[in-house]
């Protein structure tokens, strides 16, 4: 659950003063969250965003259009036949997509997100998304109930748009409007503001990408390790972390290969990725890709010791061992890779919950990298599987300590000192 401090929010009013005056369209779909994306329209205003809102007749049973109307100054957005901000325009919905420089759908119904996924263009709101200019990003807060979260439907159209570049401020888990508990609940509004002007500082003209014609190799999630072909030892690790990092060596112009242990993150559009399941098959990938990489950025959560005789059978308790398992060590990737780095610059992780600085200082010395990323993981705005992280950066050089961020805006970070490394 994200922490609010007035830091994190000071840090936020610095530094998005230059996206003004950026143009966000916000579309709000027909749920309870609805009144949510209100605190959304003022949050991005605050942050210097001229903002207008679409929404479907639905959504209007929860927040009229008078409210929108007053906060944005400008005429919302709600029928294919109106004529919106601009009384002349017959035409509003395609005008409001040209107008966007970027767009936001807070929240987003699992209808929602299954029209966008498939083109249906059926409203004011489903039109000016589909119109939206292939260069206007396009960010998504879903907000339903668990079960029509985790429906296999609505799983495979987060995917989908995914693969399409689309990103995504996922749900919390929580008690939810309708008396269920599980992922459903809509993200907090600040990080659904940071997420979206982290969204305009990538699209914005001129952008540099201090990473154009670099190979960077990522690995991400945790690592399964057998003890038969029912149980395994493994972590928590969701892999959000290095997901998020590959997003954001796409932007910045690197070829980027990820290297993903099991998990369900959506891979970002314009990423190869390469699923394994062990740490053994984790090492193999990663020693092949980082052969013609530039860069290494070693975000999994890698088992260090894996079962020396995993089963080849589900073992049965009282017929078969199951009080020990024998133990042996896996392959330490970050530190073959930095053994093999020359000059190529090679980035590790530290997931701590004591003495975070000290022992992250001491991981960069005994595996011979670059950087260490360090984050305190029994923080409750830094543990695995979160939507934001506290990190400091550990070098030869000193140590950074960044304020609470969403891990959007820590891979932003990285890459930014990834480049400095290079050079």
């Amino acid at each position: 659950m994200p922490i609010e401090t007035d830091e994190a929010k000071t840090d936020v009013a610095k530094t998005d003063v230059a996206l003004e005056p950026a143009h966000v369209l916000v579309a709000v779909a027909g749920g309870i969250a609805a009144y949510k994306a209100a605190e959304v329209v003022r949050g991005l205003q605050k942050a210097g965003c001229d903002v207008r809102v679409t929404m479907t007749a639905e959504a209007e049973k929860f927040v009229g259009t008078a409210t929108f109307d007053a906060l944005t100054g400008h005429t919302t957005l709600t029928g294919l036949f109106e004529t919106g901000h601009d009384a002349d325009d017959p035409i509003a919905h395609i005008t409001a997509a040209g107008w966007a420089d970027a767009a936001l759908v807070v929240p987003a119904t699992a209808n929602i997100i299954a029209k966008v996924a498939c083109g249906i263009a059926d409203d004011a709101l489903t039109t000016a998304l589909v119109a939206l200019p292939a260069d206007v990003p396009l960010l998504i807060a879903p907000a339903m109930n668990v079960h029509m979260w985790r429906a296999a439907a609505t799983q495979a159209n987060l995917k989908m748009l995914a693969s399409r570049g689309v990103r995504f401020v996922y749900p919390e888990t929580g008690r939810l409007a309708c008396g269920d508990v599980g992922e459903g609940k809509l993200a907090p509004v600040e990080q659904i503001v940071e997420e979206a002007l982290a969204q305009l500082r990538r699209s914005h003209a001129g952008r540099p990408q201090p990473l154009a014609g670099k190979h960077v190799v990522i690995t991400a999630g945790p690592t399964h390790e057998a003890i038969d072909p029912v149980r395994f030892i493994g972590n928590r690790s969701s892999g959000k972390m290095g997901f998020a990092i590959a997003a954001a060596a796409v932007a910045a112009g690197a070829e980027v290969t990820l290297v993903a242990g099991p998990c369900t993150q959506p891979t970002p559009a314009g990423v190869t990725r390469v699923d394994v399941v062990s740490a053994a098959q984790m090492y193999a990938a990663a020693r092949s890709v980082f052969a013609d990489a530039d860069v290494a950025i070693c975000a999994a959560a890698v088992a260090d010791y894996t079962p020396a005789h995993p089963a080849d059978h589900k073992l049965k308790k009282g017929r078969e061992e199951l009080d020990h398992i024998d133990l042996v060590r896996t392959t330490d990737i970050l530190a073959a890779l930095s053994a093999d780095k020359g000059d190529r610059v090679v980035v590790g992780f530290a997931a701590e919950t004591n003495d975070l600085i000290a022992n992250a200082q001491a991981k960069l010395a005994r595996k011979g990298c670059d950087m260490i990323v360090a984050n305190d993981v029994s923080r409750a705005d830094s543990t695995f599987g979160s939507e934001t992280d506290r990190v400091t950066f550990i070098t030869a050089a000193g140590s950074e300590e960044l304020p609470t961020m969403t891990k959007t805006q820590v891979a932003d970070e990285l890459v930014e000192r990834i480049a400095r490394l290079i050079r």
